[in-house]
């Protein structure tokens, strides 16, 4: 599934440049998010609409299991993922290329993974490409409840 993401961004961000291959690669994104959630919840029979429910079903997504070395912390009100050391980052440098702004495409994914477990759940960013990030950190991902 990675291989032809991959390669099917780099084709359109050739052709027609980043911004385009990033504004395709958000939508596709968005709809997967839904998909993988609710294809997830129906195989690992996950009943419940809270953050631990949700990020047991998130560890299984494709997202998350193509992260290389991610930490992740689940608490009852909260819930983090980090990519810690990102494939497809490093391979994008490793070509000459600059790095991926995936911030808007995974935020899509991600708003939209989280919404089929429940509205209540809100995503922040607490850092994604492109912005400035550690050298240790690619991106973090922050999940909570929606203060009522």
């Amino acid at each position: 599934m990675w291989a032809v993401d991959g390669l099917y961004y780099l084709g359109i961000e050739e052709k027609r440049g980043t911004e385009e291959a990033t504004g395709v690669d958000r939508r596709v994104w968005e709809v997967m998010g839904k998909i993988e959630a609710k294809k997830l919840k129906k195989f690992l029979n996950i009943q419940g609409n809270d953050i631990p429910s949700m990020m047991k079903a998130l560890q299984y997504s494709g997202w998350a299991l193509d992260l290389e070395d991610k930490e992740v912390i689940v608490e009852e009100n909260r819930g983090i993922i980090r990519n810690v050391k990102c494939r497809v980052q490093n391979t994008r440098i490793s070509k000459g290329l600059v790095e991926f702004g995936c911030k808007p495409v995974r935020w899509e994914f991600l708003k939209s993974f989280v919404k089929e477990f429940s509205p209540d759940i809100i995503v922040n960013c607490n850092v994604c490409p492109p912005d400035d990030h550690p050298s240790d950190l690619w991106c973090e991902w922050e999940f909570v409840i929606k203060r009522k």
